[in-house]
């Protein structure tokens, strides 16, 4: 591919036409500073580029990427970390617009029961161009608890909880006139969504889940599953009586930490192997298994319905941030999905998470070509979809239905992920020989 004459175009990648395979040095770029910079640093061969040099890896924030993504052009080896429009699954009103509408098309499609598969998601409006539906919604259920959330915030902010419309039509008012909306819409839009009353608590507190999902493709859908994540507490215990006390509802390190009660060594986080643990003790390991599945379900369903929108670019990966809520009944909820998710680290333990989940993704995303393709397991990612559901068994078909069928996922499970990939790229060497 032969770059355009268009002087505003930017080209990125290798001259000469040279192919993956012959890169002595792959040449990254970066403007986050966190575990991202220590990895990428700290890669063999790797070297980094300042200012306007250019790159073959970049991992950029969504800003840069709305700026200049149109305006750049890319040899066939580049990758960048986001999706063109990726805000269609990672904007709250976005997520909501298009897991309603696959919902329809799988009841049109498949029946009702298959539609009910989308039911992990909340009762949500988008205010203000759904206000009506959602007095109709909220008159019907006189007493219940909404949060209100703006739509492309993250860290908590802007969030609360209500009970009365009168709480809603104040908020407006008080954004409308506040200093930071000056610069921005005159309307920010935002969701309305009914509040999970009846959360799983361990200790008397509230949690919720983040989980790493990569995927490689829309088109085909390729979706990897990371074995490792989190459960992130409030520092208060849990109660209705105070809807106000955003410690109690929000679990957001960067609201949590903020507490008085906060021990920035100890944070606020279990591991998900610990949280898996804890639930098989309390409720069996069958139960776990249910739920785990169920949250694989969220996953898939939520990929799915973004398929068709996404523009699915060869160039293009993207690591998301799932955050999950589970209720009394160990029925899980999707609450977001984030773009970027943080990777700055709140402990020893989270550092050491982080770290290697960023070295896993770039082992995936693959700049050294070394994979053949074929694998289902890559560290600590598990192939969870591959145009179809994977089969966990090896060399067995990836066909549901045909015995006894086990989606390759491991979310909480124990991730030897460095012997695996000592295996993996010692196996691959020897390939690699053998056809030489």
């Amino acid at each position: 591919m032969s770059r355009p004459k268009n002087q505003n175009y930017k080209g990125h990648g290798l001259s000469k036409g040279k192919e993956r395979e012959q890169r002595a040095s792959i040449r990254f770029k970066t403007t986050l500073v966190n575990t991202l910079t220590d990895v990428l640093r700290n890669r063999p061969g790797w070297v980094e580029v300042k200012d306007e040099g250019e790159w073959d890896f970049y991992w950029c924030d969504v800003s840069w990427l709305r700026e200049n993504f149109d305006h750049t052009y890319m040899d066939d080896h580049v990758r960048i970390s986001h999706f063109r429009n990726h805000y269609e699954l990672t904007r709250k009103n976005y997520m909501v617009k298009n897991l309603k509408r696959f919902r329809r098309q799988l009841e049109r499609e498949a029946g009702k029961l298959e539609a009910a598969k989308c039911d992990f998601f909340p009762k949500t409006f988008e205010m203000p161009c759904e206000y009506h539906l959602f007095v109709e919604e909220f008159r019907k259920h006189p007493g219940i608890t909404w949060i209100m959330k703006p739509v492309a915030r993250s860290q908590g902010k802007g969030i609360f909880l209500f009970r009365r419309l009168k709480d809603v039509m104040d908020w407006r008012k008080d954004t409308r006139n506040s200093d930071d909306q000056k610069e921005e819409l005159p309307v920010e839009n935002y969701v309305a969504q009914r509040y999970v009353e009846n959360p799983y608590l361990i200790g008397g507190r509230k949690f919720d889940l983040r989980v790493y999902v990569l995927v490689m493709s829309y088109l085909p859908l390729r979706a990897w599953l990371y074995r490792d994540g989190f459960a992130r507490f409030s520092n208060t215990r849990f109660t209705l009586s105070s809807i106000d006390d955003q410690y109690v509802h929000l679990t957001n390190v960067a609201v949590q930490k903020t507490s008085p009660d906060y021990h920035p060594k100890k944070g606020c986080k279990w591991m998900l192997q610990r949280f898996r643990q804890y639930l098989a003790s309390k409720h069996g390991p069958q139960a776990v298994e249910a739920l785990f599945s169920d949250m694989d379900n969220i996953f898939i369903k939520s990929l799915q319905s973004v398929q068709k929108v996404i523009i699915s670019d060869k160039h293009c990966f993207e690591l998301y941030g799932y955050d999950i809520l589970i209720d009394q009944d160990l029925k899980p909820w999707l609450l977001e999905v984030n773009a970027s998710p943080s990777l700055t680290a709140s402990s020893q333990e989270d550092y050491e998470l982080k770290t290697c989940l960023v070295e896993d993704t770039l082992h995936v995303v693959d700049m050294e070509a070394r994979l053949t393709g074929k694998e289902k397991r890559i560290g600590g990612f598990d192939l969870m979809w591959n145009d179809g559901p994977v089969s966990r068994e090896e060399g067995a078909p990836d066909l549901p239905g045909t015995g006894n069928f086990m989606t390759n996922t491991h979310l909480g499970c124990i991730n030897d992920r460095k012997n695996q990939l000592q295996h993996l790229f010692c196996s691959l060497q020897a390939q690699k020989k053998a056809s030489s």
